[in-house]
Protein backbone atom coordinates (compact mmCIF):
# COMPACT_ATOMS: atom_id res chain seq x y z
CA UNK A 1 0.00 0.00 0.00
CA UNK A 2 1.59 3.52 -1.06
CA UNK A 3 2.49 5.91 1.69
CA UNK A 4 -0.23 8.75 1.36
CA UNK A 5 -3.06 5.50 1.15
CA UNK A 6 -1.73 4.37 4.20
CA UNK A 7 -1.68 7.94 6.09
CA UNK A 8 -5.46 8.63 5.13
CA UNK A 9 -6.49 5.01 6.16
CA UNK A 10 -4.79 5.85 9.82
CA UNK A 11 -6.50 9.13 9.78
CA UNK A 12 -9.76 7.48 9.42
CA UNK A 13 -9.17 4.45 11.63
CA UNK A 14 -8.20 7.66 14.49
CA UNK A 15 -11.01 9.69 13.25
CA UNK A 16 -13.67 7.08 13.88
CA UNK A 17 -12.37 6.25 17.48
CA UNK A 18 -12.41 9.50 18.90
CA UNK A 19 -16.29 9.64 17.31
CA UNK A 20 -17.10 7.01 19.76
CA UNK A 21 -15.52 8.69 22.29
CA UNK A 22 -17.54 11.70 21.48
CA UNK A 23 -20.66 10.14 20.86
CA UNK A 24 -20.03 7.80 24.39
CA UNK A 25 -19.66 11.30 26.69
CA UNK A 26 -22.78 12.93 24.16
CA UNK A 27 -25.11 9.89 25.76
CA UNK A 28 -23.14 10.10 29.09
CA UNK A 29 -24.24 13.77 29.35
CA UNK A 30 -27.13 13.43 28.06
CA UNK A 31 -28.31 10.50 30.63
CA UNK A 32 -26.86 13.81 33.53
CA UNK A 33 -29.22 16.40 31.70
CA UNK A 34 -32.32 13.95 32.44
CA UNK A 35 -31.70 13.11 35.72
CA UNK A 36 -30.47 16.84 36.22
CA UNK A 37 -34.10 17.81 35.08
CA UNK A 38 -36.09 15.78 36.84
CA UNK A 39 -34.87 17.10 40.18
CA UNK A 40 -34.79 20.83 38.79
CA UNK A 41 -38.41 20.91 38.22
CA UNK A 42 -39.24 19.11 41.65
CA UNK A 43 -37.12 21.88 43.77
CA UNK A 44 -38.36 25.09 41.30
CA UNK A 45 -41.75 24.28 42.86
CA UNK A 46 -40.41 24.37 46.06
CA UNK A 47 -38.76 27.86 45.82
CA UNK A 48 -41.37 29.55 43.71
CA UNK A 49 -44.04 29.02 46.74
CA UNK A 50 -41.01 30.26 49.38
CA UNK A 51 -40.29 33.52 46.44
CA UNK A 52 -44.05 33.70 46.54
CA UNK A 53 -45.03 33.63 49.99
CA UNK A 54 -42.20 36.14 51.06
CA UNK A 55 -43.72 38.62 48.40
CA UNK A 56 -46.53 38.48 49.70
CA UNK A 57 -45.17 39.56 53.04
CA UNK A 58 -43.42 42.24 51.14
CA UNK A 59 -46.11 43.68 49.99
CA UNK A 60 -48.12 43.92 53.26
CA UNK A 61 -44.97 45.51 54.65
CA UNK A 62 -44.60 42.57 57.21
CA UNK A 63 -41.26 41.53 55.74
CA UNK A 64 -39.63 44.95 55.65
CA UNK A 65 -41.16 46.03 59.15
CA UNK A 66 -39.53 42.82 60.55
CA UNK A 67 -36.21 43.40 58.52
CA UNK A 68 -35.64 46.58 60.87
CA UNK A 69 -34.97 44.19 63.85
CA UNK A 70 -31.49 42.84 64.57
CA UNK A 71 -31.11 39.16 62.63
CA UNK A 72 -28.45 37.75 60.70
CA UNK A 73 -31.51 36.67 57.55
CA UNK A 74 -33.36 40.04 57.84
CA UNK A 75 -30.88 42.19 57.36
CA UNK A 76 -30.79 40.80 54.05
CA UNK A 77 -33.49 43.48 53.20
CA UNK A 78 -31.02 46.19 54.37
CA UNK A 79 -29.29 48.26 52.07
CA UNK A 80 -25.99 50.38 52.78
CA UNK A 81 -23.85 52.12 50.76
CA UNK A 82 -21.60 49.81 48.35
CA UNK A 83 -18.43 50.40 48.84
CA UNK A 84 -17.24 46.55 47.74
CA UNK A 85 -19.39 44.77 45.11
CA UNK A 86 -19.34 40.84 45.41
CA UNK A 87 -19.77 38.84 42.50
CA UNK A 88 -20.64 34.86 42.33
CA UNK A 89 -19.47 33.14 39.08
CA UNK A 90 -20.67 29.70 38.46
CA UNK A 91 -18.09 28.14 35.99
CA UNK A 92 -17.75 24.51 35.18
CA UNK A 93 -14.77 22.46 36.48
CA UNK A 94 -13.75 21.03 33.22
CA UNK A 95 -13.73 21.85 29.27
CA UNK A 96 -15.69 19.96 26.09
CA UNK A 97 -18.73 22.13 27.45
CA UNK A 98 -18.79 24.23 24.14
CA UNK A 99 -18.84 28.25 24.82
CA UNK A 100 -20.27 27.84 28.47
CA UNK A 101 -17.48 29.34 30.26
CA UNK A 102 -16.70 31.73 27.98
CA UNK A 103 -20.07 33.01 27.51
CA UNK A 104 -20.22 33.61 31.33
CA UNK A 105 -17.08 35.26 32.11
CA UNK A 106 -17.64 37.68 29.22
CA UNK A 107 -21.16 38.08 30.72
CA UNK A 108 -18.92 38.84 34.02
CA UNK A 109 -16.69 41.28 32.31
CA UNK A 110 -19.60 43.22 30.99
CA UNK A 111 -21.60 43.66 34.32
CA UNK A 112 -17.93 45.08 35.16
CA UNK A 113 -17.96 47.29 32.78
CA UNK A 114 -21.66 48.30 33.29
CA UNK A 115 -21.44 49.31 36.73
CA UNK A 116 -17.88 50.21 36.82
CA UNK A 117 -16.33 47.73 38.89
CA UNK A 118 -12.65 46.86 39.31
CA UNK A 119 -10.23 44.60 41.21
CA UNK A 120 -10.20 47.46 43.78
CA UNK A 121 -13.81 47.54 44.41
CA UNK A 122 -14.69 44.11 43.50
CA UNK A 123 -14.39 40.62 45.24
CA UNK A 124 -14.89 37.32 43.38
CA UNK A 125 -16.19 34.47 45.19
CA UNK A 126 -16.20 31.34 42.25
CA UNK A 127 -17.52 28.05 42.01
CA UNK A 128 -15.73 25.87 39.82
CA UNK A 129 -12.48 25.61 38.35
CA UNK A 130 -12.44 27.53 35.45
CA UNK A 131 -13.60 30.60 36.69
CA UNK A 132 -11.16 30.21 39.09
CA UNK A 133 -8.41 30.00 36.95
CA UNK A 134 -9.48 33.12 35.25
CA UNK A 135 -9.39 35.69 37.73
CA UNK A 136 -6.87 34.15 39.32
CA UNK A 137 -4.04 34.66 36.43
CA UNK A 138 -5.66 38.50 36.21
CA UNK A 139 -4.60 39.31 39.88
CA UNK A 140 -8.54 39.56 40.79
CA UNK A 141 -9.67 39.23 44.49
CA UNK A 142 -10.92 35.96 45.07
CA UNK A 143 -13.13 35.59 48.42
CA UNK A 144 -14.30 32.35 48.30
CA UNK A 145 -13.58 29.60 46.03
CA UNK A 146 -15.02 26.10 45.45
CA UNK A 147 -14.17 22.89 42.75
CA UNK A 148 -16.00 19.92 42.77
CA UNK A 149 -20.01 20.28 42.76
CA UNK A 150 -21.49 17.03 41.79
CA UNK A 151 -23.39 16.39 39.00
CA UNK A 152 -26.73 16.53 40.33
CA UNK A 153 -25.70 18.82 43.59
CA UNK A 154 -27.71 18.03 46.80
CA UNK A 155 -29.55 21.21 49.04
CA UNK A 156 -27.08 19.57 52.07
CA UNK A 157 -23.88 19.52 49.34
CA UNK A 158 -24.18 23.32 48.56
CA UNK A 159 -25.31 25.20 51.84
CA UNK A 160 -21.46 26.00 53.20
CA UNK A 161 -21.35 28.00 49.58
CA UNK A 162 -24.96 29.67 50.93
CA UNK A 163 -24.22 30.07 53.99
CA UNK A 164 -20.73 31.64 53.79
CA UNK A 165 -21.81 34.15 51.03
CA UNK A 166 -24.61 35.13 53.23
CA UNK A 167 -22.06 35.22 56.43
CA UNK A 168 -19.59 37.23 54.21
CA UNK A 169 -22.10 39.73 52.80
CA UNK A 170 -23.71 40.47 56.80
CA UNK A 171 -20.06 40.79 57.59
CA UNK A 172 -19.34 43.45 55.26
CA UNK A 173 -17.35 41.49 53.02
CA UNK A 174 -19.23 42.68 50.18
CA UNK A 175 -22.31 45.46 50.35
CA UNK A 176 -24.31 43.71 47.41
CA UNK A 177 -24.02 40.36 45.86
CA UNK A 178 -24.17 40.03 42.12
CA UNK A 179 -24.55 36.14 40.73
CA UNK A 180 -23.64 34.71 37.07
CA UNK A 181 -24.27 31.71 35.81
CA UNK A 182 -26.22 30.49 32.61
CA UNK A 183 -29.24 29.70 32.88
CA UNK A 184 -31.08 26.48 31.19
CA UNK A 185 -33.81 26.97 29.19
CA UNK A 186 -33.94 24.06 26.69
CA UNK A 187 -31.79 21.17 25.40
CA UNK A 188 -30.71 23.61 22.65
CA UNK A 189 -30.75 26.71 24.56
CA UNK A 190 -29.14 28.65 27.25
CA UNK A 191 -28.06 32.33 28.26
CA UNK A 192 -25.99 33.51 30.94
CA UNK A 193 -27.87 35.89 32.95
CA UNK A 194 -26.42 37.98 35.92
CA UNK A 195 -28.87 38.46 38.78
CA UNK A 196 -28.93 41.07 42.08
CA UNK A 197 -29.13 38.34 44.68
CA UNK A 198 -28.12 40.78 47.69
CA UNK A 199 -29.76 42.67 49.15
CA UNK A 200 -33.26 41.79 48.76
CA UNK A 201 -35.47 44.22 46.83
CA UNK A 202 -39.02 44.46 46.77
CA UNK A 203 -38.60 44.42 43.15
CA UNK A 204 -36.32 41.14 42.92
CA UNK A 205 -39.62 39.13 44.55
CA UNK A 206 -41.91 40.51 42.02
CA UNK A 207 -42.64 37.70 39.09
CA UNK A 208 -42.46 39.00 35.04
CA UNK A 209 -46.10 39.62 34.67
CA UNK A 210 -45.66 41.60 37.77
CA UNK A 211 -43.25 43.50 36.34
CA UNK A 212 -44.85 44.34 33.20
CA UNK A 213 -47.74 45.32 34.96
CA UNK A 214 -46.07 47.61 37.16
CA UNK A 215 -43.54 49.09 34.40
CA UNK A 216 -47.29 49.91 32.09
CA UNK A 217 -48.67 51.59 35.23
CA UNK A 218 -45.77 53.85 35.85
CA UNK A 219 -44.73 54.37 32.17
CA UNK A 220 -41.22 52.78 32.35
CA UNK A 221 -39.56 49.97 31.97
CA UNK A 222 -38.42 47.08 33.94
CA UNK A 223 -35.08 48.02 34.83
CA UNK A 224 -36.41 51.32 36.32
CA UNK A 225 -36.50 52.00 40.13
CA UNK A 226 -40.03 52.15 41.57
CA UNK A 227 -42.11 51.54 44.70
CA UNK A 228 -43.93 47.89 44.58
CA UNK A 229 -45.16 47.44 47.63
CA UNK A 230 -48.66 49.04 46.33
CA UNK A 231 -49.13 45.91 44.22
CA UNK A 232 -51.92 43.52 45.04
CA UNK A 233 -51.99 41.45 47.89
CA UNK A 234 -52.81 38.18 46.91
CA UNK A 235 -52.56 36.66 50.58
CA UNK A 236 -53.10 37.23 53.95
CA UNK A 237 -51.21 35.60 56.74
CA UNK A 238 -51.75 35.13 60.67
CA UNK A 239 -48.13 35.27 62.58
CA UNK A 240 -47.23 32.55 65.37
CA UNK A 241 -45.18 32.77 67.17
CA UNK A 242 -44.34 36.35 65.93
CA UNK A 243 -44.04 38.12 62.83
CA UNK A 244 -40.59 38.78 63.28
CA UNK A 245 -39.63 35.08 63.62
CA UNK A 246 -41.28 33.84 60.70
CA UNK A 247 -39.58 36.06 58.53
CA UNK A 248 -36.59 35.75 59.46
CA UNK A 249 -36.90 31.70 58.84
CA UNK A 250 -38.67 32.77 55.55
CA UNK A 251 -36.06 35.04 54.60
CA UNK A 252 -32.99 32.68 55.11
CA UNK A 253 -35.36 30.27 53.11
CA UNK A 254 -35.38 32.38 50.29
CA UNK A 255 -31.74 33.25 50.02
CA UNK A 256 -30.82 29.79 50.49
CA UNK A 257 -33.22 28.63 47.55
CA UNK A 258 -32.24 31.68 45.39
CA UNK A 259 -28.37 30.83 45.60
CA UNK A 260 -28.64 26.66 45.74
CA UNK A 261 -31.30 27.08 42.60
CA UNK A 262 -28.88 29.04 40.72
CA UNK A 263 -26.31 26.38 41.13
CA UNK A 264 -28.69 23.72 40.38
CA UNK A 265 -29.49 25.73 36.92
CA UNK A 266 -25.98 26.48 36.15
CA UNK A 267 -25.21 22.99 36.45
CA UNK A 268 -28.49 21.78 34.06
CA UNK A 269 -26.79 24.43 31.38
CA UNK A 270 -23.64 22.57 31.84
CA UNK A 271 -24.82 18.96 31.23
CA UNK A 272 -27.15 20.47 28.31
CA UNK A 273 -23.92 22.38 26.51
CA UNK A 274 -21.53 19.44 27.24
CA UNK A 275 -23.72 16.74 25.14
CA UNK A 276 -24.45 19.47 22.68
CA UNK A 277 -20.74 19.95 22.16
CA UNK A 278 -20.24 16.06 22.19
CA UNK A 279 -23.19 16.42 19.59
CA UNK A 280 -21.44 18.73 17.28
CA UNK A 281 -18.13 17.13 17.84
CA UNK A 282 -19.30 13.76 16.15
CA UNK A 283 -21.38 15.21 13.51
CA UNK A 284 -18.24 16.50 12.82
CA UNK A 285 -16.30 13.35 13.05
CA UNK A 286 -18.90 12.07 10.82
CA UNK A 287 -17.93 14.42 7.99
CA UNK A 288 -14.42 14.06 8.14
CA UNK A 289 -14.66 10.70 8.06
CA UNK A 290 -16.86 10.76 4.69
CA UNK A 291 -14.39 13.17 3.53
CA UNK A 292 -11.23 10.96 4.13
CA UNK A 293 -13.03 7.98 3.19
CA UNK A 294 -14.11 9.62 -0.76
CA UNK A 295 -10.07 10.77 -0.55
CA UNK A 296 -9.09 7.13 0.12
CA UNK A 297 -10.68 5.89 -2.41
CA UNK A 298 -9.91 8.14 -5.22
CA UNK A 299 -6.29 7.56 -4.30
CA UNK A 300 -6.71 3.76 -4.33
CA UNK A 301 -8.30 4.32 -7.65
CA UNK A 302 -5.38 6.47 -8.96
CA UNK A 303 -3.18 3.64 -7.23
CA UNK A 304 -5.56 0.48 -9.28
CA UNK A 305 -5.37 2.58 -12.90
CA UNK A 306 -2.04 3.34 -12.57
CA UNK A 307 -0.67 -0.27 -11.93
CA UNK A 308 -2.87 -1.52 -14.83
CA UNK A 309 -1.16 1.32 -16.97
CA UNK A 310 1.91 -0.30 -16.26
CA UNK A 311 1.13 -3.86 -16.80
CA UNK A 312 -0.78 -3.09 -19.74
CA UNK A 313 2.21 -0.72 -21.02
CA UNK A 314 4.48 -4.33 -20.79
CA UNK A 315 2.74 -6.76 -22.35
CA UNK A 316 2.66 -4.35 -25.35
CA UNK A 317 6.36 -4.07 -24.77
CA UNK A 318 6.80 -7.68 -24.89
CA UNK A 319 4.75 -7.87 -28.35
Amino acid sequence: MPASLAAVKHKIESTKSTRQITSAMQMVSTAKLNQIQHHTQTYEVYAEKVKQMLADLVKSHSATSAASQDDVYAALFKKRPVKKTGILVITSDRGLVGSYNSNIIKETMGLMAKHNLTKDNTVFLTIGKTGTEFFQKRDMNIVYQYSGVSDVPTFREVLPIVRTAVQMYNDGVFDELYTVHSHYVNRITSHVVAHNALPITEKSLLNDDELAQLAAANGQDNSANSDVTTAHVSAEYEFEPSDTAIVSALVEQYAESALYGAILDAKTSEHSSSANAMRSATDNADDIVSTLQLQYNRARQAAITTEITEITGGMTAQE
